[in-house]
């Protein structure tokens, strides 16, 4: 007789006797995939569907960006004037506020993303993440508003902090269901093209307003300009993903149509609810998602953040140079990321991650002292070794995570996970660094916090599953041709028996 549990194994002495009934047994828990199972995916709507979500991740880095890379103005311009570097932690301590309410937006727009569509909820985070950016660059200085700039400076970053919350989960969650199976590293990583184009616009502005303007000019209202850049951006961005289809995945989820109103007047239960689910159902799964976050923020945000503020205030360079030096090795980033994603497809996300995690472990210290030697080559030579151990990160981490989830809490298990590591530990990194080296007085402290989270990253990864060249949890098989679903349904049909 069959177990009752259906995961566990039936008798073998009951198979033998009935072997047609388990048969059907079989084929009711695994049915064979129809034609109409299949996903052929549309070409250019993948492309539409690419640059939408890259851009839109693009805005949010630029975002983020110009805030780090002009923290030592900000310290001036909004805390008052005394310590430098407590002037910089404050600055720092503002930077990492917007990260600690992030869990709160992933935990609200995740499920939400869900219920209605990936669609909606991505355009409603790209209008707050511009209206929190745009008022930033609106706020009086702490010499005209008093202690009113600092409040209303963390009121604004809580905003961009909370609308960022539903942003890469649905983004990535947005193209990993759009792309075919076979080049989801691919498309995947020019989600990530898009938060270095984010950060080299930002390091270019902010380079360009250092080198045009003088400190007073600088901390009187060059400061405001970029801030004041994201309000069109982020009108360019919500016109971009308001033309959008919702993702093929989600259709199907919903029963061919994804009908948001619908889906809307269908939530039994609250956002509280759904987050219950995914604590009690996928724990072990967040906690792998958590782990690999952490090592990829850490690291991430370690050198595109970090760096300059490392270059300026520890080793004395000036913040022009720092930010040449970072700029022209994100370019350099974006020229070969793709080439990583297409090689994720190919030789997996295990490998690739690997190799990145082993980078930071094995090529961190050796990276520092370089850039400590101080010369333009030495410093650029060190940039370089880290860059290339982010970007096979940077190239596969987009693909890797929503295939940990299956579709129907997709955006909500990503957006959760993910927000809580980058809230512990990827808005953080600036402030902890700043912090160790203050309270150790050694400058070599970002390589050994890099070398101990890529520790973890190469557990985490040993951990996790292959899901290269696979259909995404709960989704069907989403292939580039009608030939591709036709070879799918053909290899399911039993050769003849005569």
């Amino acid at each position: 007789m069959a177990a009752s549990d259906p995961h566990q194994a039936a008798d073998p002495a009951a198979v033998k006797r009935h072997p047609a009934l388990f048969r059907a047994v079989r084929k009711r828990r695994n049915p064979r995939l129809r034609r109409t199972d299949i996903t052929v995916t549309d070409d250019q709507a993948v492309k539409r569907a690419v640059k939408a979500a890259s851009l839109g991740n693009a805005m949010e880095w630029f975002d983020f960006g110009i805030y780090s890379y002009l923290a030592v103005t900000i310290g001036h311009v909004f805390f008052p004037s005394g310590n430098d570097t407590t002037q910089l932690l404050s600055s720092f301590a503002t930077f990492a506020v917007a990260f600690l309410v992030r869990p709160l937006g992933g935990m609200f727009f995740g499920p939400m993303g869900d219920k209605i569509g990936r669609k909606k909820v991505l355009a409603l985070t790209m209008i707050l993440m511009a209206v929190g950016t745009f008022a930033i660059g609106l706020i009086p200085s702490h010499g005209t508003i008093g202690v009113w700039a600092p409040a209303l400076l963390i009121l604004f970053r809580m905003l961009q902090g909370f609308s960022t919350g539903g942003e890469y989960g649905g983004a990535s969650t947005f193209i990993a269901e759009y792309a075919p199976d076979k080049r989801r590293g691919f498309f995947g990583s020019f989600l990530e093209f898009g938060t270095l184009a984010g950060y080299v616009g930002a390091a270019g502005l902010v380079t360009a307003l250092y080198a045009l303007l003088d400190t007073g000019q600088m901390e009187s209202w060059g400061w405001r300009i970029p801030f004041l850049v994201a309000g069109p951006l982020g009108l360019v961005g919500l016109y971009l993903r308001l033309r959008l289809d919702e993702t093929p995945a989600f259709q199907k989820l919903e029963g061919g149509t994804a009908h948001a109103t619908e889906a809307a007047d269908h939530v039994e239960s609250t956002a509280k609810g759904d987050l219950a689910k995914i604590f009690r159902q996928y724990w072990p799964t967040l906690i792998l998602c958590i782990a690999l976050v952490g090592a990829y923020n850490i690291t991430d945000y370690m050198l595109l953040s970090y760096m300059p503020t490392y270059l300026s205030d520890e080793l004395g360079y000036s913040e022009t140079h720092g930010l040449l030096i970072l700029l022209g090795v994100m370019v350099f980033l974006m020229l070969i990321i793709s080439r990583f994603g297409k090689l994720s497809d190919r030789f997996g996300r295990k490998p690739l991650l690997m190799a990145g995690m082993l980078g930071f472990l094995f090529l961190s210290l050796p990276s520092f002292l370089l850039i400590r030697q101080g010369s333009i080559p030495a410093i650029t030579i060190g940039m370089l070794m880290l860059g290339l151990s982010l970007v096979c990160l940077l190239g596969t981490m987009s693909a890797a995570l929503p295939a940990l989830f299956p579709t129907n809490v997709r955006y909500g298990s990503l957006s959760v996970g993910y927000n809580l590591s980058a809230s512990i530990f990827g808005g953080t990194t600036p402030l902890v660094i700043t912090a160790l080296i203050s309270w150790t007085g050694s400058n070599l402290m970002p390589a050994y916090y890099a070398m101990a989270a890529a520790l973890v990253g190469v557990i985490a990864v040993a951990c996790m599953k292959e899901t290269a060249n696979q259909p995404l949890a709960g989704s069907p098989p989403s292939v580039e041709t009608d030939e591709e679903a036709a070879e799918l349904v053909h290899a399911q049909t039993p050769d003849p028996k005569f």
